[in-house]
């Protein structure tokens, strides 16, 4: 029996979140509403201006927080908002907006609250996603001098901002966003932090458009 026929005959044995596929029959309908000819246009292009890297977190929706509409925005989303450089999930997520996409800003924006974050702080095992956590570490270790004189609360949101700041050094270090500069693209990398609380994004003041940018960026650390 396929899922068709389950639903259509009311087949109790379904857990499919019915509500969900009403949400959004509603939604696009609400779009074609206003705009009737929305998604035909949508589905014949996307060009975005910009590529935001944040953290898978529930509450962090995107293209809400920014007041953006589908295809404005190109995004990619991990715990924490990590960029490895051996991650070829992120890597081709990067090189795809910045090549094909020719996006003019990047934007790694993490979130006060992170569970990532709290994890990486504590002392103690949390299974397979340790091997992830490890990175959040490496952050920690970088800025030791700095994160142990914080404690709790002004600890974790102080790592949560120094994380956004070496992800956004991370992107700039790839092979990609340096070709991508070498051959004069007009591409920023900028750092910002979103707090659960008010809901508000705050400029870390980071945003980084050549290597001459990065150098002076880095020897200021």
């Amino acid at each position: 029996m396929t899922y068709r026929d389950k639903t259509e005959s009311g087949n109790s044995e379904t857990n499919t979140p019915r509500h969900l596929l009403d949400n959004n029959l509603a939604w696009a309908t609400s779009i074609k509403e206003k705009e009737p000819d929305f998604f035909s246009k949508l589905s014949q292009q996307q060009t975005p201006e910009y590529l935001w890297i944040g953290c898978s977190d529930s509450r962090v929706p995107v293209n809400q927080i920014i007041d953006l509409m589908p295809g404005q925005v190109f995004v990619h989303r991990n715990i924490a908002n990590v960029i490895v450089q051996s991650d070829l999930n992120s890597l081709s997520v990067i090189q795809y907006a910045v090549d094909v996409l020719k996006v003019k800003h990047i934007i790694v924006c993490g979130h006060y609250g992170c569970g990532g974050i709290a994890a990486a702080i504590e002392d103690k095992e949390h299974g397979l996603i340790d091997n992830w956590l490890q990175h959040i570490k490496n952050v920690i270790r970088v800025h030791s001098d700095e994160l142990k004189k914080l404690k709790g609360d002004t600890l974790h949101k102080r790592l949560c901002e120094l994380n956004v700041i070496e992800q956004v050094i991370n992107i700039c270090n790839t092979t990609i966003v340096k070709c991508a500069w070498k051959r004069g693209a007009n591409l920023n990398v900028n750092g910002w932090i979103y707090s659960l609380e008010n809901g508000l994004i705050h400029d870390l003041n980071i945003q980084i458009g050549s290597t001459s940018d990065l150098k002076q960026k880095l020897d200021s650390f």
